[in-house]
């Protein structure tokens, strides 16, 4: 078997990759692990999912794991991923799990482990689960009888969180019309009443999950839908968050997409502006295209690059004490109010952004300039991802491409963290050029790694 943890906590198709056998063992592993850390105390874990139509049922047996191993359980229904974060520290829990499978299609979840401060489990932690759950020899032990946990439902904890975010957020965002689009995901339980709350005339799209269409043409891996609705009805701006509402896009007045890269700069601007910006620096990741780069560049901030995953970024953050930084995918960490990446709260303080200023997005978001790039993802088994860099034809294609490209572009081939893919991103001047050189390394890919 495989490694269970990607970059994203563990991942696969429910009943199958992700059986419920997996979430019990899991369970009781995480049990066994806060025990070991902290023995004799009475462990709390807090329990999010997102609208999946497996999420209750991976629930049902993760918290069955979690209170055989003696942890008392706290429900927190459907509820956005960072909601979990936030909400594990808020009432002192020892970890917190979300269940979602992010961007995903519905057949797709995953499972989601967050520490006492309410980041990411760390590499080495993420091992040592790992080591308990595939290493038979290292046998997971229920606790006694009357040591077994217990389940609590915490109705309370949307409104808390919604609070939190609406807190963050100086002033109302009064006359201000955004086009909202939930994904049929988490999103679906908290957008409408944050945007009520900040004042913002909201109108909300793709909130009416029924268990298989999260993320099905919609959310922020759809966006495109979006933009004709956007100049019809006169609206502001759209926003689109995933299916767990970590991650969030945007639609200018015009139509056009801001992505997450176009995001990070609006934002390093503006708290470079306010002292918000400790070292004048934003975290970004290898994904991140040549505008970035150059805006950073001309506008006096650092660029800090990690490899791609929001947890990898939110460690760089706090290692060398920034601010603000994420992904071009649109998980934007704000540490400075949440823990790991936020949709909803990216969502609002872009809005903050266009108040304050009184420009419109195309406006701020031209302070970034766009170099064409294109992403083609390849369907790939685990040994084709193993074989990525070892195959010498395969590594000709690919050099071939970057000497056509010189330094005027670039490629990056690597395999997909959360889903059975290889992704092949091509950037240069010419998008004629990058789209032949792309399916080129992409037809390689699957000619010599099948």
């Amino acid at each position: 078997m495989g490694r269970l943890f990607g970059t994203d906590g563990i991942r696969g198709i429910a009943n199958r990759d992700l059986s419920i056998r997996t979430a019990s063992e899991l369970g009781l592993a995480l049990a066994e692990l806060l025990r070991a850390e902290a023995p004799g105390k009475r462990h709390k874990v807090a329990i999010g999912k997102d609208t999946r139509l497996s999420s209750d049922m991976l629930e049902t047996a993760l918290a069955s794991g979690l209170t055989a191993g003696g942890c008392d359980v706290v429900l927190l229904g459907v509820i956005p991923t960072p909601a979990v974060a936030y909400l594990t520290v808020e009432t002192e829990a020892s970890a917190g799990v979300m269940i979602s499978a992010s961007h995903n299609p519905y057949e797709y979840n995953g499972i989601k482990i967050f520490g006492a401060k309410g980041f990411k489990l760390t590499d080495e932690e993420e091992d040592t689960v790992e080591r308990m759950l595939l290493d038979r020899d290292i046998p997971l032990v229920p606790v006694e009888p009357a040591e077994i946990g217990t389940y609590t439902r915490d109705e309370g904890a949307a409104e808390r969180y919604i609070a939190h975010l609406a807190s963050t957020v100086k002033g109302s965002l009064s006359g201000m019309k955004v086009l909202v689009d939930c994904a049929n995901g988490s999103a679906s339980v908290t957008a409408e009443r944050l945007f009520r709350a900040l004042g913002a005339e909201a109108t909300i799209l793709c909130a009416e999950p029924d268990g298989r269409n999260v993320n099905r043409d919609c959310g922020s891996t759809h966006v495109e839908h979006l933009s004709q609705k956007v100049k019809e009805g006169g609206y502001r701006l759209a926003v689109a968050f995933d299916g767990d509402a970590d991650r969030c896009l945007a639609v200018d007045e015009n139509g056009e997409v801001v992505n997450g890269d176009q995001m990070i700069a609006i934002f390093a601007k503006e708290m470079k502006k306010a002292g918000r910006l400790p070292d004048s620096a934003a975290v970004v990741t290898i994904m991140s295209g040549f505008g970035f780069f150059r805006f950073a560049k001309e506008n006096g901030i650092h660029a800090e690059t990690t490899k791609v995953g929001d947890r990898y970024v939110l460690e760089n953050m706090i290692k060398n004490g920034y601010n603000i930084g994420g992904e071009q995918s649109g998980h934007i960490i704000f540490r400075e109010f949440m823990t790991t990446g936020d949709g909803e709260l990216s969502a609002i303080q872009l809005m903050q952004v266009m108040r304050d200023t009184g420009l419109p997005l195309s406006r701020l978001a031209s302070v970034m300039p766009m170099t064409p790039q294109v992403l083609l993802n390849v369907e790939a088994t685990h040994d084709m991802k193993e074989g990525l860099y070892e195959s010498p034809e395969l590594s000709e294609i690919i050099r071939g491409a970057e000497e056509e490209l010189g330094e005027t572009g670039r490629v990056l081939i690597r395999p997909s963290g959360t889903e059975p893919l290889i992704r092949v991103m091509a950037e240069g001047e010419d998008e004629k050029q990058i789209t032949r050189l792309a399916e080129r390394i992409a037809e390689g890919i699957r000619r010599y790694l099948q």
